[in-house]
């Protein structure tokens, strides 16, 4: 019988940290799941990856690629073997990303109102203002419980000596959480002794959490309020998730031609009538949400929504505005906001960052840009990225004009070496790039994270770029209890 894991075979070096595999021996967290690998045939872990897309498909669990200029609905590509966190690594992630949001809220709320940290001078005004992201509509608003980030992906990597780095704080509308939840159920199904075996917590909790915390942002005192989640429609690439988080929160899910605004008041259209509505989860960009507002030909969102929000009449999840926290430029202060507004030092640390507007970072990054990845501060998904080492001449040469055109629109970073995890790929077990994405919901009561997150791997050999957009897939991310 073939087996898919040799350990000779499963190479392993001192410049990348591999999740399962020291250079010598394998790590305790992932013997379970080593013994098993070792001691299963290849055709039984085929027919186990067969029966994981056949699940995907037939449960419609898919996303739309618009690159490739199709705009067609693909499986997201799911690798069979989970990836594994111990205890104590969590307990530190926690607490980590904890004090990030703690900081970052401060941030928010700061900013759209007394502005002491731009005073202080510990975040350049210039910055914030110069953000395409900073809505100056949002200020002097207050927010239900001063909460900006209600839901959050902070996106960790981990470097060759196993040190954890935030990569990116996703703070305005983050994707995957649903990719969370069923990756766990397709694990059940494929593996059903491995998950009790490892005492692996549960992630089914997330939608009962983040509805209770819909809930609790209210602003009429009634028992039952009216929450929905506001989505742009079937052509939005994350609609699969859209639709699975309402239906697995028991809410109404509506796009904006349901809603309409009457005395600063935001209604659903039912066929019983208006019903007010409470509480709006909306997964439609800042400037498509009011077409009074921001952008005039947007058919997305709901027109004077913005002013029933300024008179506390529906609370909106996440805030609107949240966009300059998470700019990559800003990105750069969050270790000086945790000092400045928590007095503590940051647990987790930044990867470190060139912002490209400093004449003297610009010109060390490009001297140095073959070792460096570029990003654009307000892109997601990948997109307008620059890999320096697999980059052509005229590729680069390109992307320098565009650095000088306008530096505030660009960061650097030195390329860190990505973990991997060990991948079921061909037949084999190969390791392949992953970074992490938690999901932290933060509601009256404080902030929980459902202990898990979604784990991206960078299919192609070699590559590091994790996102799904850019032919990235995903695997369960199994927290152990002990």
């Amino acid at each position: 019988m073939e087996q898919a894991l040799h350990l000779q075979d499963y190479p392993v070096t001192s410049t990348t940290w591999d999740e399962m595999c020291a250079p010598d021996q394998v790590r305790l967290p992932y013997q379970n799941v080593y013994d098993f690998l070792r001691q299963t045939p290849v055709d039984e872990l085929n027919k186990k990856e067969e029966l994981a897309k056949r699940l995907f498909m037939s449960q419609g669990i898919t996303f739309t690629v618009y690159s490739s200029g199709e705009g067609i609905e693909k499986i997201f590509p799911f690798d069979i073997i989970p990836r594994i966190i111990t205890a104590s690594e969590w307990d530190f992630i926690e607490r980590g990303i904890k004090q990030r949001l703690r900081a970052l809220n401060l941030f928010l709320k700061d900013v759209y109102h007394e502005q002491f940290i731009l005073k202080d001078g510990i975040v350049p005004s210039e910055l914030i203002y110069s953000c395409p992201h900073f809505l100056r509509e949002m200020q002097g608003i207050n927010v239900p419980y001063d909460i900006y980030v209600h839901i959050s992906g902070i996106d960790l990597i981990r470097d060759y000596d196993g040190t954890f780095y935030v990569l990116e704080d996703n703070l305005r509308t983050p994707s995957g959480v649903s990719y969370m939840i069923e990756n766990r159920e397709i694990t059940k199904r494929i593996f059903p002794d491995l998950i009790p075996q490892n005492h692996v917590r549960p992630v089914t909790q997330y939608p009962n959490i983040l509805h209770r915390n819909l809930m609790g942002l209210t602003p009429r005192a009634i028992s039952n309020p009216n929450v929905v989640l506001l989505t742009p429609g079937i052509y939005n690439s994350a609609y699969f998730e859209h639709t699975t988080l309402a239906r697995l929160m028991g809410i109404e899910l509506v796009e904006g031609r349901d809603l309409v605004v009457e005395n600063h008041r935001v209604f659903m259209k039912t066929t019983a009538g208006l019903q007010q509505v409470d509480v709006i989860y909306r997964r439609v960009d800042d400037d498509f949400l009011d077409p009074l507002v921001f952008r005039p030909e947007s058919t997305l969102g709901v027109s004077g929504i913005l002013s029933a929000y300024r008179k506390g009449n529906v609370a909106i999840v996440n805030a609107i505005g949240n966009g300059v926290a998470d700019d990559k430029a800003v990105y750069v202060y969050v270790p000086e906001m945790i000092r400045y507004y928590l007095n503590e030092e940051p647990l987790l640390k930044n990867v470190p960052t060139y912002q490209l507007e400093r004449p003297d970072e610009r010109e060390h990054v490009l001297q140095h840009i073959h070792k460096m990845v570029v990003k654009k501060t307000n892109e997601s998904g990948g997109y307008g990225m620059l890999m320096g080492h697999a980059a052509t001449e005229s590729e680069i040469e390109n992307y320098k004009k565009e650095i000088l055109k306008d530096p505030r629109q660009f960061i650097a970073q030195p390329i860190i070496s990505l973990s991997t995890a060990p991948c079921y790929m061909n037949g084999k077990v190969q390791p392949r790039r992953i970074d992490l994405r938690p999901f932290a919901l933060c509601g009256p009561d404080g902030i929980e994270i459902v202990p898990g997150g979604l784990t991206r791997v960078a299919l192609r050999e070699g590559s590091m770029v994790v996102n799904s957009s850019q032919g990235g897939g995903s695997k369960d991310t199994w927290v152990l209890s002990q």
